[in-house]
């Protein structure tokens, strides 16, 4: 295999996620000569980013010029870019959805291309934010070799890890981002819309809960599961539970179904953390509303 950073590299697509790989691979030594996507300005901003990388009009142009192609659309796109471009044999044709396997490359695939998908498991909410949280990532490489290789080197150019995919694993892979994530927002929402109810705004709420936020992610990245759990059910504390439950019924009824659930799938963390045992955990559960089957 050739090093990757012989390769020429084309983008289709130049949302979020294409504009920081491209430019993050710019800075590394990657030469990315094209891009092209359905806003023009899109496009300009992507390739004003990086050193000598043309825009194109069409797809087809992205793929004619580079040897490895990030096809970087909305997840909805990919397969019809696949379908509309001419491919040829010994070219790398990569996505970046983290749900979808290579399936969806198939064309590409039965034009002669190797097909792959390069995921960075990293939140990215706008192009700067995403160039800055981009390194250091961990990536989701679907492929055969030799892209696979290419994909590894990306990622350790990147400074990033890597974890090898199969096609059956995308989608359970991509829930679990989204639980660690996306739920993750939902979850401060709740938090801070308690706040509320004693006078508290969103934004100073929030402001007070990052702390905490940070201190968490300190514990289980330092201390680890089950040994980072904290709080009243990794104590067994049944008086503070059911006050917790008292008092959402009676003030905030609509998220006591969400405290359940989430009682109960953090039992099993404290009994394998060691400070409850079986009864206690048992006695938990019965007050959380749930009993095993």
């Amino acid at each position: 295999m050739k090093n990757s950073k012989e390769l020429t590299l084309g983008f289709i697509g130049a949302g979020t996620t294409g504009t920081a790989l491209a430019v993050s691979l710019s800075r590394r030594g990657y030469r990315v000569v094209g891009v092209s996507s359905r806003s023009i300005s899109s496009s300009e901003r992507l390739a004003g980013m990086v050193d000598h990388c043309r825009v194109y009009e069409r797809a087809q142009k992205v793929a004619d010029v580079a040897q490895l192609v990030f096809v970087t659309t909305p997840d909805d796109v990919i397969s019809q870019v696949a379908d509309e471009v001419q491919w040829h044999s010994g070219q790398y044709v990569v996505h970046c959805s983290g749900a979808h396997s290579t399936d969806i490359l198939d064309a590409a695939r039965r034009s002669g291309a190797s097909t792959g998908s390069f995921h960075p498991l990293q939140t990215f909410a706008g192009i700067e934010q995403a160039i800055k949280n981009l390194p250091g990532s961990m990536f989701g490489i679907e492929a055969e070799e030799p892209l696979q290789s290419v994909l590894r080197e990306m990622a350790e150019t990147l400074e990033g890890e890597w974890v090898i995919l199969k096609a059956q694993d995308k989608v359970l892979y991509h829930t679990a981002a989204v639980f660690a994530c996306n739920y993750l927002v939902t979850l401060v929402k709740l938090a801070t819309d308690l706040w509320q109810t004693f006078g508290v705004s969103q934004t100073q709420a929030t402001k007070a809960l990052l702390p905490l936020l940070r201190g968490t992610l300190n514990n289980i990245e330092n201390i680890g599961l089950p040994n980072c759990l904290t709080g009243p059910i990794a104590r067994g504390d049944l008086g503070t539970i059911k006050r917790h439950l008292e008092a959402l019924e009676k003030q905030a009824p609509s998220v006591l179904s969400t405290y359940r659930e989430l009682g109960w799938q953090t039992v099993p963390i404290a009994l394998a953390k060691g400070r409850v045992d079986s009864q206690r955990a048992k006695e938990m559960k019965t007050l959380l509303g749930k009993t095993e089957d």
